[in-house]
């Protein structure tokens, strides 16, 4: 235990994982359909005619008959050039300022955020990359109020911490750049588990300016030592007992929080992403497992034997909240309930949370599934029918999840006064299924049940129970045989159309000829490969990622069937048109790895943000505004790939729309090495928030005691915080206006 060695390697992006070797193939057989076109049809609400006709200009009348008024022109804006500046680019008149960053006081008594690696107390500060969040009026009484334009609460996201490439785990938190060797110094570690989980903060408008209240009553955070409870099918289950929770209904904290969702009832969803790297196994653990099928599931979400923990947080003590990243057999239960061999089934779900109420424990829904969870988006709420969640696992080769719950919505619970009574309602009792898209640009949804004879007589994991299928839901999906997918991140529902956003970021495993069981031949929804060029290193699969969307049988989130299309390909606009930029993408518009994809509610504007290593030799991450048409509104297209025998590959999709520069425009480009993520706004449209998560990150510990070295001083160089154009690069949420007062995207 005393014996110094160096930390296991890490990459940059610890999304870019594939643990998805299971025999289930990416696709049906490719077939010659044709995917006949949808009628281009009006959304009912105005939003809906804003989003689709967004880019004509229209005027209204007003009391006197003789005048008009104009309308605004949605995407009018002066599209943003991409820039590797250590800065933040809106369009001409605009106006940003820094709302919120790490280490941010959330109480009087915690002092100022230093930035030079002394600060502590971070359970009572911002934590580090900001992601995704959501905006929650508040108003001048203290109760939630969907009008509130001025006061509100956000609720955030803090993914994880910033490490150089080679791995030495906050080294921006610690003075002289953290511990590089093992074990890790107790107050590194807890530094470092507390700057993960959520932020619950109060927003205020004052002057025309927003700033958050440092010293508000109801801010709180969440981290990894918080208690939280299990909820839903797998609450009990002895796949969830542990030392810490003998009866598996508890857990500690929340971990790698990424994308996020609003419910209907008022309530934050934060998904759990990448934990499964933040535990280690003992090189002999299969073995002390009796190599049972608990050894199949930790294979399975990528903790094999002899695995390393990314930070090292196990070597922090002898005290039990160190102890229990270490998920080896180390009892002799037979349940698991005297150490932690079930510690990683406690996390990798739905995580809900009542940001006006802090006395109440976070609950997570197990029965929505267990993977990497990226956002959790709703279908439009109707009156006397189910609620769909959709979900996606980020991960290569990994699918996309959709949950439909039991109870029909019942317009009463908008102002339940017990908000997560009303969660478990929806989020507790229903059923999860995962999508297979084929190749005439139709889909299923298969639901992963015990019931289902695909999963029950699967040869590779016997499954107990509904719980166990919902705690080793990747294992469901492969059982039945689901599509893989280019790393599924967030998702959203047009609020127009009720049809489905993902965001497939990119996959290095796409091959025509695949020689390895990680890589996949291209698919009719994952139909490209091709080599992209970032300066002389050539990057093979499908680098720059696309974004699907589905429209549900007869419009009902319930449904089991789907149609679908891709509406961007990520490309630079100097890639061929032939096989790779097929959205015909310009200097304006063009983009590399999709990620964050939010709907506005006021305008209908769609954004898209980034989280790029592709690209990002040319421009730092960015975000775009776009105006989505309808499933089905492009054509059908063929991709031919020659193979090594003489023989093609011949791959069928389906492309939307080509976008102009009145549906698809570059609003914003970051500073310098950071991934732009999270979008909420005011319900007038008038403020947008975004989070610009770990400027910087490129930066090595080596260089921490030469801030000229850094690779970013954002926002310090924008005049936030301290340490001015030498600081610390910090995570931070911004808030976007127009000059001008008008909604922002106009």
């Amino acid at each position: 235990m005393n014996e110094h060695h160096p930390l296991p390697a890490r990459q940059i992006d610890p999304d870019d994982i594939g643990y998805n070797d299971s025999a289930s193939p990416s696709f049906d057989s490719i077939l010659a359909a044709r995917l006949n076109r949808r009628d281009f049809l009006l959304g009912s609400a105005s939003t809906g005619a804003m989003a689709i006709f967004g880019g004509i200009s229209l005027s209204a009348c007003n009391s006197d008959a003789s005048e008009t008024t104009p309308i605004e022109k949605l995407l009018g804006f002066k599209a943003v050039p991409k820039s590797l500046a250590d800065l933040v680019l809106v369009p001409e008149g605009y106006s940003y300022s820094v709302l919120y960053a790490l280490g941010d006081p959330l109480s009087a008594s915690t002092p100022a955020y230093k930035n030079d690696g002394s600060d502590m107390d971070f359970e009572n500060r911002a934590g580090d990359h900001h992601d995704g969040m959501e905006y929650f009026g508040f108003s001048a009484e203290g109760l939630p109020s969907s009008l509130s334009n001025d006061r509100a609460l956000i609720g955030m996201n803090h993914e994880a911490t910033t490490n150089e490439d080679t791995s030495t785990p906050s080294f921006f938190l610690h003075t002289d750049g953290g511990t590089a060797t093992l074990p890790r110094p107790a107050s590194e570690v807890d530094k470092e588990t507390a700057i993960h989980g959520i932020s619950v903060f109060e927003i205020k408008k004052t002057d025309n300016k927003f700033s958050y209240v440092s010293s508000s009553a109801y801010n709180f955070r969440i981290h990894c030592l918080t208690p939280v409870e299990i909820h839903g099918t797998a609450s009990g289950s002895a796949l969830l007992k542990t030392k810490y929770s003998p009866d598996g209904a508890m857990t500690r904290g929340t971990l790698n929080n990424c994308g996020t969702g609003r419910t209907p009832w008022g309530t934050l969803l934060s998904g759990e992403e990448n934990w499964s790297g933040y535990f280690t196994r003992s090189a002999t653990d299969d073995a002390a497992r009796g190599t049972d099928k608990s050894v199949t599931s930790l294979n399975r979400y990528g903790r094999k034997q002899g695995a390393a923990s990314r930070h090292g947080w196990e070597t922090g003590g002898s005290d039990d909240k160190y102890q229990r990243w270490n998920i080896s057999k180390t009892g002799t239960s037979t349940d698991g309930s005297d150490d932690y061999r079930n510690e990683l089934n406690g996390m990798g779900y739905i995580v809900e949370v009542d940001p006006y109420d802090r006395t109440r424990k976070a609950r997570k829904h197990t029965a929505l599934g267990r993977f990497a969870h990226e956002a959790a988006a709703f279908s439009r709420p109707v009156e006397g029918k189910p609620l769909a969640v959709y979900q996606g696992d980020d991960s290569r080769n990994e699918y996309i999840y959709k949950w439909v719950s039991s109870a029909n919505w019942s317009s009463a619970d908008a102002n339940s006064s017990d908000r997560l009574a009303t969660g478990s309602k929806y989020l507790d009792s229903g059923k999860l299924y995962v999508a297979k898209f084929n190749a005439d640009g139709s889909g299923q949804w298969i639901e992963l049940s015990i019931a289902n004879a695909s999963i029950a007589a699967y040869a590779a994991y016997t499954f107990a129970d509904q719980a166990d299928v919902c705690v080793n839901s990747r294992l469901a999906g492969d059982a039945v045989s689901a599509t893989k997918m280019d790393r599924p991140e967030w998702c959203n529902v047009n609020p127009a159309t009720g049809e489905v956003y993902f965001t497939l970021t990119n996959n290095s495993n796409r091959r025509v000829e695949p020689s390895s069981s990680p890589q996949l031949a291209p698919d009719s929804a994952n139909p490209r490969y091709y080599t992209d060029m970032k300066g002389s290193t050539e990057q093979k699969g499908n680098p720059n990622g696309h974004i699907i969307r589905i429209a549900e049988s007869g419009g009902e989130a319930s449904a089991t069937g789907f149609t679908w299309d891709v509406y961007l390909f990520g490309a630079e606009s100097t890639a061929s048109t032939a096989g790779v930029n097929l959205s015909n993408l310009t200097a304006d518009q063009d983009f590399s790895s999709p990620d964050g994809l939010v709907f506005s509610t006021s305008t209908g504007i769609c954004w898209i943000q980034t989280d790029d290593g592709a690209y990002s030799d040319v421009t730092n991450c960015m975000m775009l505004a776009a105006l989505p048409g309808k499933v089905g509104d492009g054509n059908k297209l063929t991709l031919s790939y020659a193979k090594a025998d003489g023989s093609k590959l011949n791959v069928d999709t389906y492309v939307g729309k080509q976008p102009t520069t009145d549906t698809l425009k570059r609003f914003l480009v970051g500073p310098a090495a950071c991934e732009i993520t999270g979008a909420c706004e005011t319900p007038d449209g008038k403020a947008l928030f975004i989070n610009i998560q770990h400027p910087g990150e490129t930066t090595a510990r080596t260089n921490i005691a030469d801030p000229s070295k850094y690779t970013s001083h954002w926002p310090g160089n924008a005049g936030y915080g301290s340490g001015g154009s030498s600081a610390r690069p910090r995570s931070a949420t911004i808030v976007i206006t127009k000059n001008d007062g008008g909604r922002v995207g106009s």
